[in-house]
């Protein structure tokens, strides 16, 4: 990381208006956090910690934020200086008003957004981890500049295009989101933004694995509601999802003879929508030169919260083999 740049990080404090430790402080005591300006306004809230003169950078998927990465920074800032980000749209990043054609929401836009991170940090070329909605920007992110990525770890995606082109009713019924959300005139964000609370619990309890309901407890939720409290992050989800059925589908038909070169590992829960209604090895293998992974045992869709220390396994060896 850049010198001058780590000695300016500006260090949020880490407690709320009642003097108590705030969650961030609880599972990244070591880390050091800002709002990192990526231009036109937006400011995406980042999380550094590590040590190590090669990146990873860690992006989350919906409805959550960075939090998601808990259980494995322990495991990676030994080795590697960690940058933790929560999108553009979600958590505490800026949420600008969606654009007509929903540009500003596009998986290109979000993605510029994380290179503009890692640049001010220092690192121009990094490892690429992405969980989700994350993963769909960092598959992007490696369509348009694959010489800035050492690696990609894709957790429980196949291309979205390859999704939205193979829905059938069994799909459509279990990610519902997927096409309640792509709604205009503001009807999906005035819905969900009448119970933040029941969302959340409904949302993740429907796509977590039996054996992962432990680690996610109340605390963890609760932040969820937090950040989900402010209407415009159901806007900025919703914008983000009008962006891949629309302007983030154009782009991805443009690259379909592109064959990714970036190493990439894929993960996904055994027991998963994704993992159970696609072959998802074969989908990436058709996609990308240098493909490994498999399926997640006792896991639904929230991949590194509910096998962590499975997906720390194998993150390391994959990374290992492809050094700065």
């Amino acid at each position: 990381m850049n010198e001058r740049f780590e000695n300016d990080l500006a260090c949020y404090l880490h407690y709320d208006d009642a003097g108590q430790m705030n969650i961030d402080q609880k599972y990244f005591p070591e880390f050091k956090q800002q709002l990192i300006d990526v231009g036109d306004g937006i400011k995406i809230n980042t999380l550094v910690g590590g040590k190590g003169s090669e990146a990873i950078l860690l992006l989350h998927g919906h409805p959550e934020t960075h939090l998601i990465w808990r259980f494995l920074t322990p495991g990676l800032t030994g080795r590697y200086t960690v940058v933790i980000t929560d999108l553009r749209g979600y958590g505490d990043s800026s949420k600008p008003e969606g654009l007509p054609d929903h540009a500003n929401y596009s998986k290109r836009a979000m993605g510029d957004d994380q290179f503009t991170v890692m640049s001010k940090l220092g690192f121009e070329k990094f490892h690429g981890v992405g969980h989700d909605r994350g993963a769909r920007v960092l598959h992007r992110m490696v369509m348009d500049h694959p010489e800035r990525l050492l690696s990609c770890t894709m957790m429980d995606i196949l291309p979205t295009y390859d999704m939205y082109r193979d829905t059938s009713q069994e799909f459509a019924t279990k990610y519902w989101h997927w096409f309640f959300y792509i709604q205009g005139k503001g009807f999906p964000e005035r819905v969900l933004a009448a119970d933040p609370e029941y969302f959340v619990n409904y949302n993740l309890n429907l796509k977590i694995g039996p054996a992962a309901k432990s680690r996610f407890p109340k605390e963890i939720l609760d932040e969820y509601v937090r950040c989900l409290r402010d209407p415009m992050t159901f806007h900025g989800i919703c914008e983000d999802y009008r962006a891949s059925a629309t302007i983030d589908m154009e782009m991805d038909k443009a690259d379909r003879e592109q064959i990714i070169q970036v190493p990439v590992l894929a993960l996904w829960g055994k027991d998963g929508v994704v993992g159970k209604l696609w072959d998802v090895m074969s989908g990436w293998q058709e996609r990308a030169a240098n493909v490994e992974g498999f399926a997640v045992n006792e896991c639904g869709h929230f991949v590194p919260e509910e096998q962590p220390e499975v997906v720390l396994e194998a993150m390391l060896q994959f990374l290992a083999k492809y050094p700065a």
